[in-house]
């Protein structure tokens, strides 16, 4: 048992956070030894199995990461931006890999993770999920197929507390249809529709969110054309799909050399 890989979890209190705890620690092939959260947070100083209203296990929480990234093969994150990128550099200092689920981030935060990319392995994805990568692959596939006569939409859903929008999931999706059409998404990308808009732009790629009760991720990726629709869709229903796709990464990851990878490196597609 002490030979196996010691995983760490930020943002431990967050229903992301308590679900990947839950997974490591039902696991055979890691072991958790630390749960992350803010300084003045209550949670900080508790055993966590006691804190997430269950059966102690030895893992204190502890707000100085670095101490608890020390002692671990992987972190594993889904928490802010600006953590994310803090977190990056910790685990640079200490040779861990850092598995990054965090979404909303900025072409600057991302590119602060190359820094931190030279000295551990990071591994990076709006989504964790198998299906949402087949999805993503295939979407690139079928994007480099059609011409600008189809119009293409990516529409996604997930419940009424997620704070950025589109998801990261839409925003890979969205990648993946770009990079099939062989343009830049920045250039294309068009999710801000409200009012007297005028006719569509061809070529645009287009992004609708919609946020209500305790949707986990819908995502549908369609490609519009004059008399016939071709919808892709991915329907998660279960959140741990997700942790258990970051777990699977920060296993994956120990045995890689530094630098950036991504899900699609994790499952070789």
């Amino acid at each position: 048992m002490t030979d196996l890989p010691g995983i760490v979890i930020t943002g431990a209190s967050g229903r992301m956070g308590q679900m990947l705890i839950n997974t490591v620690l039902g696991s055979d092939k890691c072991k958790l030894v630390g749960a992350i959260e803010r300084t003045g947070h209550d949670w900080v100083g508790r055993d966590v199995g006691e804190a997430m209203g269950g059966l102690t296990n030895g893992v204190i929480v502890t707000d100085d990461a670095l101490e608890a990234f020390s002692r671990a093969q992987a972190v594993i994150d889904f928490t802010a931006p600006a953590a994310t990128v803090a977190f990056s550099a910790l685990a640079a200092q200490a040779h861990c890999v850092h598995v990054i689920g965090t979404t909303g981030m900025t072409d600057d935060d991302i590119s602060k993770l190359g820094a931190a990319a030279h000295h551990c392995t990071i591994v990076r994805a709006g989504n964790m999920s198998l299906g949402v990568n087949l999805l993503t692959k295939i979407t690139k596939m079928v994007a480099q197929a059609l011409d600008d006569d189809f119009d293409i939409e990516v529409v996604e859903a997930h419940h009424n507390r997620k704070v950025d929008a589109p998801s990261g999931t839409a925003l890979m999706l969205g990648e993946a249809a770009a990079e099939g059409r062989g343009v830049i998404l920045a250039d294309v990308s068009e999710s801000g529709r409200d009012g007297i808009t005028g006719a569509r732009t061809r070529g645009d790629i287009g992004f609708s969110a919609i946020r209500g009760g305790d949707v986990v991720g819908e995502h549908d990726v369609m490609f519009l054309g004059d008399g016939e629709r071709i919808i892709l869709r991915h329907v998660a229903s279960d959140r741990s799909l997700f942790a258990k796709g970051a777990l699977k990464a920060a296993l994956w990851g120990q045995t890689q050399k530094p630098g950036e990878y991504d899900m699609m490196d994790v499952l070789g597609l």
